[in-house]
């Protein structure tokens, strides 16, 4: 079994679409930049989405035409979230005016819990996943790699616990569509080692956790302080490939109660540290991530 651990910063997109304010492009721009020289594999550049729900983001445009100036063959890849055909059509576009491709992997969403998928999609899982299967067959035609997000595989804000095996059925249904790899979020930060455990035994059915060509990624949101508890957990079931935020940015909103936000994504620092500790390897320089957390530690807005 590999020791070598993949690792996405997903601090541009997952981390700054939480913040209440919206970031200046210039920094977002240069957010990015300081991660592509850190080592990580690949960096959640932004979200293709509608600004009337997510105006954090409404400038994915401008961000992808800031970073056609300044991205080179060395750096990690670059994906961007799309929610539907039109959220697609905007990263076709941003790669055609970069005339390269840009941005080299789609991620589409859905959940484990009916009621979080209609709260955040006005749709049911099986609706979702009915409307990615045209975002997958355009996305590949293009040359395309599509990430399929499952929230709530442990906990949902308004339906509690969620099963085990209704996470694998989701999973099943994302990979009968197409998806060319399967993120799994923790999305209120619920997990335990045991229940992330349990929720993975149960996908590891359907694929293997480990499998380079087709990876199952890990997402974990740090709410109640388990997170590294979970990567370990993660690590020792065969998952290979992990989310993390450069400075801990994000924190679902869902797991905010007042007076208190919650905390974000696991830190890309801490995940690292994490696996590094447990006798992994990523490839990450920890000097130049610092750096990079820091940065993104600054650009809170509350």
């Amino acid at each position: 079994m590999t020791r070598r651990v993949r690792i996405t910063d997903v601090s541009p997109r997952d981390g700054l679409q939480n913040e209440p304010g919206v970031i200046d492009v210039a920094s977002k721009v240069r957010l990015i930049e300081l991660l592509s020289r850190t080592g990580v594999d690949e960096i959640e550049a932004t979200s293709f989405v509608s600004p009337k729900w997510v105006p954090q983001l409404g400038d994915c445009a401008q961000v992808c035409d800031a970073l056609a100036g300044i991205a080179n063959d060395r750096w990690p890849m670059l994906s961007a979230l799309v929610p539907n055909e039109k959220g697609l059509a905007g990263a076709l576009e941003a790669n055609r005016r970069a005339g390269r491709p840009l941005l080299r992997k789609v991620s589409v969403f859905t959940a484990a819990s009916e009621t979080f998928s209609q709260r955040n999609t006005n749709a049911t899982v099986a609706e979702t996943i009915r409307r990615f299967e045209p975002v997958v067959k355009a996305a590949h035609e293009a040359g395309l790699l599509v990430r399929g997000y499952v929230s709530c595989i442990v906990a949902c804000p308004f339906e509690g616990v969620v099963a085990p095996g209704r996470v694998r059925e989701v999973v099943d249904l994302l990979l009968n569509a197409g998806v060319d790899e399967i993120d799994l979020g923790d999305t209120i930060g619920a997990g335990t080692p045991e229940t992330i455990d349990a929720a993975l035994s149960e996908v590891g059915r359907s694929q293997p956790l480990d499998a380079a060509a087709r990876p199952t990624t890990l997402h974990l949101h740090d709410t109640f302080g388990r997170a590294a508890a979970c990567v370990r957990a993660a690590l020792d079931r065969g998952v290979r490939s992990f989310d993390g935020a450069a400075g801990g940015l994000g924190g679902c909103p869902y797991a905010t109660v007042a007076g208190r936000r919650a905390p974000g994504n696991i830190s890309t620092e801490l995940l690292v540290r994490t696996v590094r500790e447990a006798g992994f390897e990523t490839g990450v320089d920890e000097a130049a991530l610092a750096e990079a957390g820091r940065f993104a530690v600054s650009l809170r807005t509350a």
